[in-house]
């Protein structure tokens, strides 16, 4: 039996891809409800697809917050997710604890291997910490991305696993569940691993950094980003599978956590990153595009307007609002009338002054001067601008992402402006 500790986002859509792999999965959480939960059809977290693998595999997963049962299982995962601070730095202490809550339970012969995203020698002292041969114990990179973890989870690109040996063989269990996905195996040191996940999303950051810098030029200069891009993804040292769509900076936890552990990094071992600073300007730059607009369009010219908020998602397919460019945008407008919709988030933690929230998209436009489509949902596409039109007060829509046609603004009598253009 394969035992997934922790229960969050990660720990979820790999056990129910790993059932899925006709595995036996024993979802452990120390609180039982979440099981109880997860069995009665409610999923804590959202996300595509997850739901109807849970059901199509119940047989194969079993659901338990005694620590006994761990004692059963011959490859064990914790995977629970790593939250950020307010200055998205990782806070490691629930994993730590969960290690130390559960391990002295394990088998003595079981492989430990731990999905959760930490930073470079974490995995080496933790496992000295809970007293288990470094042989026993790896560190896989998670690339699980929100909105299409299943399908990520389930068709892996490659793993990265770190090991106290590379070159040594791996356990007999954990060479089974890791065959059993028939993708690419890149064996390396632990501290490696660690440091790759951090390093994708490093080079993650600059495509999405390039690509927002050279966006704006093209709004200033007369180009247009979008036939630009395919000129990009027929460069071989760029790629067609490039990062090359514009956004408003870099949004969700992830990618500022791992930019924060790399200042964190340099700063202590005396080594240069001021190149992080940059991306990090950047980025905070290009989250207030749509603010910019605002204020050029709507209230430089509106003491007084409403706005129509589509969005406050950080990304499509996610109920996450961290670090959410529409969260931000809402919050700097905190003065101005605002009503929002969006398919997942029907509320927010900490209110916003003047913000009120809408039953669909269309009711959000209602009397509005301006609209901001600030989360490119796949629906609002399918929004008739007609309809969006005759409901507003104004002609003001802020595209960023464009998901609306330019001449099919234009016939629908509405002013769209985009990143990029």
């Amino acid at each position: 039996m394969i035992a997934f500790i922790g229960l969050s986002h990660l720990g979820l859509v790999y056990s129910a891809a790993t059932a899925a792999h006709g595995f036996r999965v024993l979802c452990f959480d120390p609180n039982p409800e979440i099981g109880r939960q997860i069995q009665q059809g409610q999923l804590p977290v959202e996300e595509s697809g997850l739901s109807d693998l849970f059901t199509q595999h119940a047989a194969n997963i079993e659901f338990s917050s005694d620590l006994e049962r761990l004692r059963q299982c011959e490859l064990v995962f914790y995977s629970l997710d790593v939250a950020t601070d307010r200055d998205n730095q990782s806070d490691l202490a629930p994993l730590t604890q969960l290690v130390q809550h559960t391990s002295s339970h394990l088998p003595h012969d079981a492989t430990v291997v731990l999905l959760s995203q930490v930073p470079p020698g974490y995995t080496r002292s933790l496992a000295a910490d809970i007293q288990r041969p470094l042989a026993s114990v790896f560190y896989q990179v998670e690339t699980l991305v929100f909105g299409i973890a299943v399908e990520r989870a389930m068709r892996p690109e490659r793993y990265i696993i770190g090991c106290v040996e590379p070159a040594a063989p791996l356990s007999p269990a954990y060479a089974r569940w890791l065959h059993a996905f028939d993708c690419p195996l890149l064996p390396m040191r632990y501290e490696s691993a660690e440091l790759a996940k951090i390093a994708i999303n490093c080079f993650l950051v600059s495509s999405v950094s390039t690509t927002n810098m050279l966006a704006e030029v093209c709004e200033q200069t007369g180009a247009a980003w979008c036939e630009i891009a395919p000129a990009l993804r027929l460069d071989k040292r760029i790629g067609p599978h490039a990062y090359l769509q514009p956004g408003l900076g870099i949004a969700g936890g992830n990618l500022e956590r791992d930019l924060v552990t790399i200042k964190s990094l340099a700063a202590e071992n005396g080594t240069e990153a001021g190149i992080v600073d940059s991306w990090l300007v950047s980025s905070r730059y290009r989250r207030d595009w749509a603010l910019r607009k605002v204020f050029d369009l709507v209230l430089s010219k509106n003491s007084s307007p409403r706005i129509a908020i589509w969005g406050l998602a950080y990304k499509k397919d996610t109920h996450s609002v961290k670090n959410s460019p529409s969260v931000f945008l809402a919050r700097a407008l905190a003065s101005v009338e605002k009503t929002c919709y969006d398919p997942q988030v029907k509320s927010l933690a900490s209110p916003i002054p003047n913000l009120s929230f809408s039953s669909s998209a269309i009711e959000a436009c209602s009397g509005a001067d301006a609209l901001l489509v600030m989360t490119p949902w796949a629906e609002f596409a399918q929004v008739h601008l007609t309809s969006i039109r005759e409901t507003m007060r104004g002609q003001i829509l802020i595209d960023p992402f464009g998901i609306f046609q330019e001449a099919d603004c234009i016939a629908a009598g509405l002013s769209r402006h985009t990143l990029g253009s």
